[in-house]
């Protein structure tokens, strides 16, 4: 196990200053799509908001509609918990990797211009390995972010619409 937290702490740490805020934001990406998964998991919200639409429907009275939305608003903004930050990330991520292949181009030029081609820094070949990580980082951070950010935005546009379902339904009387 220390062996490979030595050759973690190597990766992160030859990637520049860039490296610690990509793997920050890797962890809070796979948190935060980690949460969405299980907030929008089959029959976690759908039942919740029958009994909801049920109990407001059972007490009757005028103005039916709003009280029903007011019963599942709360759902509504449950369905986007996460969605925000997840797009973040995938939207910063590239971006930080391209910071540091910045960063890792101008420390290789530096070390063309003090001829430095294989000094204690890590010179030309330290400044392009600077390069190659961060920018690699940055798009295993963001891809997958992408592809399970956009899976779960359509399971959140399902769930959506079987809550206008249940709204009007039970507007109209008919959810049983």
């Amino acid at each position: 196990m220390t062996g490979f937290l030595h050759e973690v702490m190597g990766f992160i740490e030859s990637g520049g200053y860039v490296m610690p805020p990509l793997v920050a934001s890797a962890l809070v990406l796979w948190y935060a799509l980690g949460d969405r998964a299980l907030r929008l998991r089959p029959g976690h919200i759908v039942p919740r908001a029958r009994d909801r639409a049920l109990a407001v429907t059972r007490r009757g009275g005028p103005d039916l509609e709003p009280r029903v939305e007011a019963a599942l608003g709360d759902l509504r903004a449950e369905l986007r918990r996460g969605r925000t930050v997840v797009r973040a990330v995938v939207m910063v991520a590239p971006l930080a990797g391209l910071l540091g292949t910045v960063a890792g181009m101008i420390e290789t030029f530096d070390g063309l211009g003090d001829s430095a081609l294989f000094s204690r820094t890590g010179g030309v070949a330290g400044g392009i390995s600077q390069a190659l990580l961060t920018t690699q980082m940055g798009l295993v951070v963001a891809v997958p972010g992408v592809i399970a950010g956009r899976l779960l935005d359509r399971r959140q546009r399902s769930l959506d619409a079987e809550l206008i379902r249940i709204r009007a339904l039970a507007v109209v009387g008919d959810l049983a």
